[in-house]
């Protein structure tokens, strides 16, 4: 669901711009409000190797049978679930930079579109407004897969309405949003399984990282630590980065699927560039190392794998920065 530039219109991707901002500058200022920690949160160092895996996770395109299409994981209810609204807020938008700028994967001019509908919609809805009152039971499957297709069917909602208030690209309302709504569905489903999956595990292995879990923090021996835990998930960014995402299907992903369907075409290209478009373009082509998830004289498999270690590695420095920053605030405030 990473929306290319050719979708949106210099004036509506300023206006995103300018709403992202926003909540970056409001989750900056309220993060350490949001979790009741003492002075040390261990989730804070979660931050990086989070990233990196969630970034990972999105290279596994899945096939979704008889249509064509295929689609990943967003993983913004499972950063939010994991880190609270604001951090996976933040988390998000470092994800989706570097694939905006080293990946050419979402258009540049249409970032604040995308941080906005990956990561507004189930940081700070799907997960506070839906997750938390329905998971106080611990039916956190259910809660989970519910919070999962709404964050994402309001996401593709958003993008049918940025696309349409933006006029440049000739795609039907009601055909689109239809379209879009109906593989999203899907896509949320599968989302909602394999998040639950992780929120059930670790609410076994850590309790008092599910936000919102009742059982006392200290007091289960078994638990894996902060660190262990932390380990994995760096390890599975690196084997889902570097391994299984040359497995991932080929077929066009709901977004790209929901456009042909509409206009028949594979993809949209502009008409006429806007200096805006252009500027965002010529930056686009001089930073994208890894195009298309490969690199040149590499090999298909092994370019793909390289792509995928080295995002991984780009997502942890730069939220590593952020979790550095947030620390120091912590520890100063």
């Amino acid at each position: 669901m990473h929306m290319a530039d050719a979708l949106i219109s210099p004036s509506v991707g300023a206006a995103f711009y300018a709403a992202s901002a926003g909540f970056a500058i409001y989750s900056l200022k309220s993060n350490d409000k949001e979790i009741d920690m003492a002075d040390y949160d261990p989730r804070i160092p979660l931050m990086g190797v989070l990233g990196a895996f969630i970034f990972a996770a999105q290279m596994l395109n899945f096939a979704i049978p008889v249509t064509g299409s295929s689609g990943h994981i967003g993983g913004g209810l499972l950063l939010a679930i994991l880190l609270g609204s604001s951090r996976a807020f933040l988390v998000m938008g470092s994800i989706l930079i570097v694939q905006s700028l080293f990946f050419a994967d979402g258009g540049l001019l249409a970032f604040g579109c995308n941080w906005f509908n990956l990561g507004v919609f189930p940081c700070f809805i799907a997960y506070p407004i839906i997750w938390k009152p329905l998971s106080r039971k611990h039916k956190y499957v259910a809660a989970t897969t519910i919070s999962a297709v709404i964050g994402l069917l309001l996401g593709a909602a958003a993008v049918t309405l940025q696309t349409s208030a933006s006029k440049i690209a000739e795609l039907p309302f009601t055909p689109f949003i239809t379209t879009m709504l109906s593989i999203h569905l899907v896509i949320g489903l599968v989302e909602g399984a394999a998040t639950s999956a992780v929120v059930v595990f670790l609410h076994k292995a850590r309790p008092e990282l599910i936000l919102g879990a009742s059982e006392p923090r200290d007091n289960n021996k078994s638990a894996l630590s902060f660190k262990k835990i932390a380990a994995s998930f760096a390890i599975l960014a690196l084997i889902l980065g570097g391994f299984f995402s040359l497995y991932a299907a080929s077929d066009p992903d709901g977004l790209e699927w929901a456009i042909h369907k509409v206009s028949g075409q594979e993809e949209i290209t502009l008409a006429e560039d806007s200096t805006l478009h252009s500027a965002a373009s010529a930056i686009q082509e001089s930073t994208s190392f890894f195009t298309g998830y490969s690199l040149e004289n590499l090999s298909e498999k092994l370019g793909t794998s390289v792509a995928g270690i080295a995002g991984s590695c780009l997502v942890l420095l730069l939220v590593g920065g952020i979790a550095f920053f947030i620390s120091k605030k912590k520890a100063y405030r």
